[in-house]
């Protein structure tokens, strides 16, 4: 998990978490993942991608749509956390606290 900036994009953020992935055999993402060298990266590493393309793609490249609608869990899992009002504001000023108190507001909603 990789904490950024509020205006950075989501390819960026990607590539730096690109060497840290670990072995998986796909990648469930957002349209704003969807980036030739992004696709590229993945499939290099034998990771098959399952991203939407976006409306203005000149070539829309195929997903698995049965896989995509799964996504929803991790979208539910990101919506628990921010019933917690510390985490949804962002009370915390430094990214460690913030951190801390995604980890154990995440250990209390698996606890339950």
């Amino acid at each position: 998990m990789l904490l950024t900036e509020g205006q950075m994009s989501d390819h960026r953020g990607a590539a730096l978490l690109l060497s840290q992935l670990p072995q998986a055999k796909e990648l469930l993402a957002d349209k704003g993942y969807d980036s030739d060298w992004f696709r590229q990266a993945l499939v290099v590493r034998g990771i098959t991608p399952c991203i939407p393309p976006t409306a203005n793609r000149k070539v829309q490249h195929a997903y698995d749509k049965q896989l995509y609608r799964q996504r929803h869990k991790i979208e539910n899992l990101f919506a628990r956390l921010k019933d917690w009002r510390r985490i949804a504001t962002r009370y915390d000023r430094c990214a460690h606290t913030l951190m801390s108190a995604i980890t154990i507001a995440a250990t209390f909603c698996f606890w339950l």
